[in-house]
């Protein structure tokens, strides 16, 4: 899909790259595995650390897609593993960085297709809709699931959020088997004009 290179790591506002590049974030609960949804849908293995324990993003990630727009790689939410502190200030840069810049294009909802959207899920869609970011569900990991798994979770997530269409803002996903990618980079080429 793209040719794409870290920029840099920003843990303050004021150190967001400048320039006019729109903005393609991704962001979900710790351990939803952005990372490695990053590395597949852009097929480069390493280029979004993948940590072997959670809480590995600490920072805002930019990375530059194609000399055309940035991957910004959100600080995963809920982590329990570090201090409270640590949490707040992560939940504060990110929600001063929606508030503050107006570069954001789309947003991807990372969210474990295992599990219901937790609350820390439901936090992060009432932030986008609060400062208008438009956004799409990625329910990911659903290698792990068998197929009527598959079809319990796929009927709950439509449920829970009323307004989904498959392949439209809505998307099943898994970077084990690549699974969903072609829809998803579909999508993306559409949408960012690549």
């Amino acid at each position: 899909m793209a040719n794409a290179k870290f920029v840099k790591s920003v843990n303050s506002i004021i150190e967001i790259p400048k320039g006019d590049f729109p903005e393609l974030v991704f962001c979900g609960r710790s351990n939803v595995g952005k990372s490695s949804f990053i590395n597949s849908i852009l097929q480069m293995k390493n280029l979004a650390k993948v940590g072997a324990t959670p809480g590995k993003t600490k920072f805002l990630n930019y990375f530059l897609v194609n000399e055309k727009f940035f991957i910004v790689d959100l600080p995963g939410l809920g982590y329990a593993k570090v201090s409270k502190q640590e949490r707040e200030k992560w939940k504060k840069l990110i929600s001063e960085y929606f508030t503050r810049t107006d570069k954001i294009q789309l947003a991807i909802h990372i969210i474990d297709s295992r599990h219901e959207p937790t609350d820390v899920d439901v936090e992060l869609s009432k932030l986008l809709f609060k400062n208008n970011i438009p956004f799409i569900i990625v329910l990911n990991k659903i290698d792990k699931l068998s197929q009527s798994e598959f079809h319990q979770k796929r009927n709950m997530i439509k449920e829970f959020y009323s307004n989904t269409v498959e392949n439209e803002n809505l998307f099943f996903f898994s970077a084990v088997n690549n699974r969903g990618r072609k829809e998803i980079v579909n999508f993306l080429k559409n949408y960012f004009e690549i």
